[in-house]
């Protein structure tokens, strides 16, 4: 379990290191993501340690909610005065991908067999 979270934690300091490096307006923890996928495209394989160790990580990946939670009550106060454009974010964000998508399958239905 130590060699698969220091591995995490590399790839997460990594993913720091490069956005803070280069002004990447990207989180250095998507960054690090980014380069774990790729080195695990790259390898074609998951190494042991992570498949043994990250199923059981993932068991408790509800904890990382806890603080968004805390930080949500903490500027509630704050929120409320943002109600409606926050609402209206988050329904254009819902609404604009579920139409695209949809839109997609209507017309990946409609082509010919031979075309797909």
């Amino acid at each position: 379990m130590l060699e698969t979270l220091i591995w995490l934690i590399g790839y997460y300091l990594a993913g720091e290191f490069l956005a803070r490096t280069f002004a990447i307006p990207l989180p250095g923890s998507v960054l690090g993501m980014l380069l774990l996928f790729a080195t695990l495209c790259i390898r074609r394989n998951i190494p042991d340690t992570f498949r043994d160790h990250v199923p059981p990580l993932m068991q408790h990946l509800s904890l990382l909610f806890i603080p968004s939670g805390v930080g949500a009550v903490l500027l509630s106060a704050r929120l409320a005065e943002h109600a409606f454009s926050l609402a209206a974010v988050l329904a254009l964000s819902t609404l604009i991908p579920l139409i695209a998508c949809a839109w997609l399958l209507k017309r990946l239905l409609k082509l010919p067999k031979e075309a797909k």
